[in-house]
């Protein structure tokens, strides 16, 4: 299953279980969203649980706060990671604080659905990475799913959630397939996971880079290095214990992710790991991330964004410490 068919399995089944889950965006319904994620749930649930809203993202995600507050569960999807800005004050603002600002007596589970991250060729605006700013903001979870399995499971997990989700879906891996037990005990929604083990140093990423970061521990390996590579999975949250007990085994840590560098989830990561490993490690933390500019031309993205060699370049000065 691709991870676009898997997410949109996993929304027909949170719709199955709960009437109080709609759907709302722009295009969601008749089309069924530009990368087709709700295609065919329209038909199935209705106009009042999938439903077309205007192009206006502070006012999608304004009243999925208003529907959260009567009881329902809402999952609004932003068309594009860098649509996301016009909704950016009612997220951080109202949707991240209520909680907080009622001492627990309301909860607003909303799931903010945004495709993000680059590798696709789009335009300005289309490619975008902006999970620093919704990690920074106290009362928001964080995810991000990198292959099927977990896009059909954390999505249920995050819409039964009473806490509001910003949901984000690396958009050049939608087409990808992997296999979806549909029956399996996932892990929970803020735990990381182990995809390669290893003992020589370990690289931490989420998201689109997952696979970019398999592939360089996959030509690490025929080099005689063989790396950890950590799915973070949870970003607000994040797993520390997952973490930290991989960095005092291997000695070596390399955060790996697409946004840009300074001030990005690398950082914070790098610093816990500082705090928490300093007398296990072999060689400073290193990051690999995309540069300090406007994402760029299409055209010329694959400069901006970390591969393989990008990574393994970051090895080689960990291992050489």
């Amino acid at each position: 299953m691709t991870m676009a068919k898997a997410l949109n399995a996993g929304l027909r089944r949170a719709l199955e279980a709960d009437p109080k889950v709609l759907l709302a965006g722009e295009d969601i319904g008749k089309l069924g969203g530009v990368f087709r994620i709700t295609e065919g749930l329209l038909a199935d649930f209705g106009p009042d649980r999938v439903v077309d809203s205007p192009l206006a993202e502070s006012g999608i995600v304004g009243t999925a706060i208003g529907l959260a507050l009567r009881g329902y569960r809402p999952v609004v999807e932003i068309q594009f990671d860098g649509f996301v800005w016009p909704a950016f004050d009612q997220i951080t603002s109202q949707l991240s604080r209520l909680r907080f600002r009622s001492m627990g007596r309301l909860s607003v589970p909303v799931v903010v659905r945004i495709p993000c991250g680059g590798g696709i060729g789009a335009i300005e605006h289309h490619s975008e990475s902006p999970e620093a700013y919704f990690a920074h903001t106290p009362g928001l979870t964080v995810v991000s799913p990198s292959n099927p399995l977990d896009a059909y499971w954390m999505i249920q997990q995050a819409i039964a959630s009473d806490d509001p989700v910003i949901f984000l879906e690396p958009k050049r891996r939608y087409h990808e397939k992997g296999v979806v037990d549909t029956e399996l005990e996932p892990l929970p929604l803020h735990q990381a996971r182990v995809v390669k083990t290893g003992e020589d140093a370990t690289l931490l990423t989420y998201g689109p880079l997952v696979r970019t970061c398999l592939e360089a521990a996959a030509v690490a390996q025929d080099e005689g290095r063989d790396l950890e590579v950590i799915d973070l999975r949870s970003l607000s949250p994040l797993d520390d214990a997952a973490i930290i007990e991989s960095v005092q085994r291997t000695g070596r840590a390399i955060v790996v992710h697409e946004a840009s560098r300074s001030g990005g989830l690398g950082a914070e990561v790098a610093a816990r790991i500082q705090e928490r490993c300093f007398y296990h490690l072999e060689s400073p933390v290193l990051r690999v991330t995309g540069y300090d500019i406007p994402y760029p031309p299409a055209k010329v993205e694959a400069k901006f964004l970390p591969d393989l060699d990008r990574v393994l370049d970051a090895v080689d000065r960990a291992m050489a410490a």
